[in-house]
């Protein structure tokens, strides 16, 4: 059960990681942040790798004035995010298993 919990935290920790990683892109580009800056680069930089499977996917419409909507990170975003819920279910799911196991090798014992 302990080991449950633990790759559960383990799992939502990484995946909001990414998911706020991917959230702020997706603010910073909106807002046309400067990608000079510090910053904004490292976190273009950080997010970069997550949207490679998804690269090309969208187009990238630029607004007036620099602002960007990036649907390929809203998208990865999306993903990410059923990929989190899918790996939960399946760490509940086997540990689900595991307690009936437990419980039906007690009942023999």
């Amino acid at each position: 059960m302990r080991m449950t919990i633990a790759i559960s935290g383990f799992i939502n920790f990484l995946f909001g990681l990414i998911e706020g990683l991917l959230g702020l892109r997706v603010i910073l580009k909106l807002f046309g942040a400067n990608a000079a800056a510090s910053f904004v680069n490292w976190v273009y930089n950080v997010t970069a790798p997550l949207l490679a499977p998804f690269k090309g996917a969208f187009p990238v419409p630029a607004l007036e004035g620099g602002f960007v909507i990036e649907f390929t990170a809203l998208f990865a975003m999306l993903v990410y995010a059923l990929v989190t819920y899918l790996l939960l279910e399946l760490v509940a799911q086997t540990n689900l298993l595991s307690t009936k196991r437990l419980k039906t090798n007690q009942k023999r014992s």
